[in-house]
């Protein structure tokens, strides 16, 4: 899940060498953190945030079998 995180975010962004994606494992839930470049926010934001948006549907869709609630925060 982290390398698809990583290539949608990549192929957005200026700074593709400074997208990071962190996870964290609980009980009933998967928390993944996306780090990018500051300046590369709004790229990854969008407009009314549809490309965060759009991210986390692809995320959501393709962690569907993990039986797990996904969870993807966007973060400098």
């Amino acid at each position: 899940m982290k390398d698809l995180i990583e290539t949608i975010v990549s192929a957005l962004v200026d700074y593709p060498d400074d997208v990071q994606v962190m996870s964290r494992e609980e009980d009933d839930r998967i928390l993944y953190t996306l780090s990018v470049h500051k300046e590369d926010m709004g790229k990854v934001i969008g407009k009314q945030g549809r490309v965060a948006k759009a991210i986390r549907s692809v995320v959501y869709a393709a962690g569907s079998s993990q039986h797990k609630k996904i969870y993807l925060e966007i973060s400098e």
